[in-house]
């Protein structure tokens, strides 16, 4: 990664030890805390398990995992297109991701893929060329949203089911290891909701903060989190998946 030793956190930072959404609104939007705590806790809990080796950050951004993954790792390369929101000091590559690579044939041992998918405008192609370059028992981890509003206009194309996810796996000849649900109704129905009220003056951002706050407080009770999860294979707020290449 370039310019490693400058790396600072930006959307993702450790609090109390835990992985956890930046507070700084210049790097996630007040309504955006929600999914985005939920999204660091999911990396949070199976980076450990799942990265290794040499690392790919696909659409790397700021490269804000940098942090969970950096000390699993013994390597990592950083790539990202031209059209991004997110200039980065860290970027090795600049590559169109509608394109095929430079890179080898089972180059990685770990590929994070953390929003990006919803802007590829032909997302099979990505699959196949990650399932390309990834090693054998390597793996893809990554999310994607789905209730969630459009971002990074126009290049924002799709939202995909759990069915659409498993096709993807399988069309690129990878092995499923993990789909898992990020929220349900209630976090959908915060997001929503303090997305909209935070454009209001003066009250918006407090309400905004405050509902997702409770929501995140709710949904943490015995009661909440059935809630949660009887709803969240209707009403997902997002996805979570790890991919392995077999043998």
């Amino acid at each position: 990664m370039r310019n490693r030793e400058k790396w600072r956190p930006s959307k993702y930072v450790f609090r109390n030890g835990k992985l956890v959404a930046s507070r700084d609104p210049n790097e996630v939007g007040i309504g955006s805390r929600l999914i985005a705590d939920l999204v660091a806790d999911s990396y949070a809990r199976n980076l450990k398990t799942h990265a290794k080796g040499r690392l790919l950050d696909l659409g790397c951004g700021k490269a804000p995992l940098y942090g969970a993954y950096g000390n699993l790792v013994t390597d990592t390369i950083c790539v990202d297109w031209g059209n991004s929101m997110h200039a980065s000091d860290y970027l090795d590559f600049e590559q169109d991701l509608t394109k095929k690579t430079h890179f080898e044939d089972n180059e990685f041992d770990t590929i994070i893929l953390s929003d990006v998918l919803e802007h590829m405008p032909v997302p099979q192609d990505l699959w196949s060329e990650m399932a390309r370059i990834l090693s054998t028992n390597g793996k893809v981890i990554m999310n994607v949203p789905f209730y969630y509003s459009l971002h990074e206009q126009p290049h924002d194309y799709y939202r995909y089911t759990e069915f659409a996810l498993r096709r993807f796996v399988v069309a690129a000849g990878l092995k499923l290891i993990l789909l898992d649900r990020i929220g349900g109704a209630p976090e959908v129905i915060a997001d929503i909701f303090s997305k909209n009220i935070v454009r209001v003056p003066g009250l918006g951002r407090p309400i905004a903060a405050f509902a997702q706050w409770l929501t995140f407080r709710f949904v943490g009770t015995p009661f909440g989190r059935r809630i949660s999860n009887a709803t969240s294979a209707s009403f997902p707020l997002g996805y979570f998946l790890v991919a392995e290449k077999p043998l």
